[in-house]
C-alpha cells in the first residue's frame, strides 16, 4: 500500500528589506552601522547653535552648512529652548551667514505629521532668491525635527527661531446611546 502525500507551494512574499517597509511616521535610520525603521522624534540630532538665531546679525565669522555630513533627522535648540526653521523670508546677513535659510511653507499642524518642504534662501535683495533644496519636517509632541539637506552652496546656513507649534483642531461629536 503506498500512500501519496502532497504538499501544495506556498508562496511567500519577499521580507521587507531597507527601507520600504517603514511604518508611517518612522524613516530608515542608520545607528552604528544597523538600519532600522525608528521614530524620528525619538532618534536625532541636537543642533544647538546660537549664531543659527534669526536675531542674530553679528556674520563677521559666515558660517556655511554645505560642509556638513547631513545625515538622518535634527532638532534645533537655542540655549535650553526648541527651536524652528522660520517660515517667513529671514533678512540677510542674519544667522550668522550671509544668506539664511528658511522654509517656504508651514510646519505640520498633526501629531506625527511628516511634511516635505522647499526651503529658500534670501540673498541680493530677494526673500527667495532661489531654492537651495527640499527638507522633511515631522512634529512631534512639543517640538519639531527635521531631515535637512545640504545646501547647493557656501555662505548659506539654516536658521532657528522661536517655536510656534498649532495642532490642528479636531472636532469631537459625542454620541448618545440609546
Amino acid at each position: 500500500m503506498f500512500i501519496l502525500c502532497f504538499v501544495p507551494h506556498i508562496l511567500f512574499e519577499a521580507p521587507c528589506t531597507g527601507c520600504q517597509c517603514c511604518a508611517s511616521g518612522t524613516d530608515c535610520i542608520t545607528t552604528n552601522g544597523v538600519i532600522e525603521c525608528l521614530d524620528p522624534c525619538d532618534t536625532y540630532t541636537v543642533l544647538n547653535d546660537a549664531w543659527r538665531s534669526t536675531e542674530n546679525t553679528d556674520y563677521s565669522i559666515s558660517h556655511c552648512d554645505r560642509y556638513i555630513a547631513w545625515s538622518g533627522w535634527y532638532r534645533f535648540y537655542l540655549g535650553q529652548t526648541s527651536a524652528q526653521i522660520p517660515e517667513k523670508c529671514v533678512a540677510e546677513r542674519r544667522c550668522g551667514t550671509y544668506a539664511p535659510l528658511w522654509i517656504n511653507g508651514t510646519h505640520p499642524v498633526q501629531l506625527n505629521e511628516i511634511v516635505t518642504r522647499t526651503v529658500c534662501y534670501t540673498w541680493s535683495g530677494t526673500c527667495c532668491l532661489s531654492t537651495s533644496n527640499t527638507i522633511q519636517i515631522k512634529l512631534c509632541y512639543g517640538y519639531y525635527v527635521y531631515k535637512v539637506q545640504r545646501p547647493i552652496g557656501c555662505d548659506l546656513a539654516y536658521c532657528a527661531g522661536t517655536v510656534v507649534i498649532i495642532f490642528k483642531k479636531f472636532r469631537i461629536i459625542l454620541v448618545k446611546s440609546p
